[in-house]
């Protein structure tokens, strides 16, 4: 008897998280056909899941979705992340100072990912992004602060590897653009996301440098393109760039 290929078990069990992660419940049929698996496949993994605790079926629908104790597993991730332990009470001043969403991020591989959020309490604006999503790293501020911190062999990599497409009708998709936005950048100091990653919304982010004085972190205040004016950016410069100043003294990353 041909044994079972651990990798494609594996595989199939977290695709199936992944998609009940992105489609909310969803029932066995509906799961299969999404996953291009049969029915008894999937059956057998989410009962695999149900039995780990990692998946729930509710009893009237009879739909599948993941548990709590993914959040749990968040959860505990983030409080080992000393970064957002120190950023914390700067992010708050920041948010309170500006009046605008305060994100924090971390790196992961080529993409950004929201570790920290702070809205101030003047901001009557709620923005889309929360705490677990990632967002790429080539057309967001985060992201392209984080890659104007890197060599150019590891920005070209990171560019490569990426899925280079039009989010919005502002981000940028042309190598050569990209190049002289990083240049902008590194001569500024900080970056922006002009509606590049979500219209509507800009921009003004700087980078943070790991413990390893690795450029792994990013900070950003966000809001609506009517309120963050050309003017109101260099406004805003000023205090993101006292805050980063802040930050890495902390760490001792300066």
């Amino acid at each position: 008897m041909e044994s079972k290929n651990p990798i494609q078990v594996s595989e199939r069990i977290f695709h199936t998280i992944e998609h009940l992660a992105q489609s909310g419940p969803t029932g066995l049929q509906d799961l299969s056909n999404q996953l291009c698996l049969n029915k008894s496949t999937v059956h057998r993994i989410l009962n695999s899941l149900i039995c780990m605790d990692y998946v729930r079926q509710d009893s009237e629908t009879l739909k599948y979705s993941l548990s709590f104790k993914f959040c749990r597993i968040s959860n505990q991730i983030l409080s080992q992340n000393s970064m957002i332990d120190i950023a914390r009470p700067y992010i708050k001043q920041l948010a309170e100072l500006s009046g605008e969403t305060v994100h924090l991020v971390q790196m992961d591989h080529i993409h950004a990912v929201y570790i920290d959020k702070v809205e101030s309490p003047r901001n009557s604006v709620r923005l889309v992004s929360m705490v677990g999503k990632s967002i790429p790293l080539y057309c967001s501020g985060v992201g392209k602060a984080m890659l104007a911190d890197m060599p150019d062999e590891k920005i070209r990599s990171i560019w490569d590897q990426s899925e280079i497409r039009k989010i919005t009708e502002h981000t940028i998709t042309e190598p050569a653009g990209f190049r002289k936005e990083i240049l902008e950048i590194r001569r500024n100091g900080y970056s922006l996301d002009n509606e590049e990653n979500e219209p509507g919304v800009r921009c003004i982010a700087v980078s943070l440098k790991s413990f390893q004085g690795k450029p792994s972190y990013a900070l950003s205040i966000s809001a609506p393109k009517d309120r963050m004016t050309d003017r109101r950016i260099l406004e805003l410069k000023e205090m993101i760039l006292n805050t980063k100043e802040q930050i890495l003294s902390e760490t001792g990353s300066l």
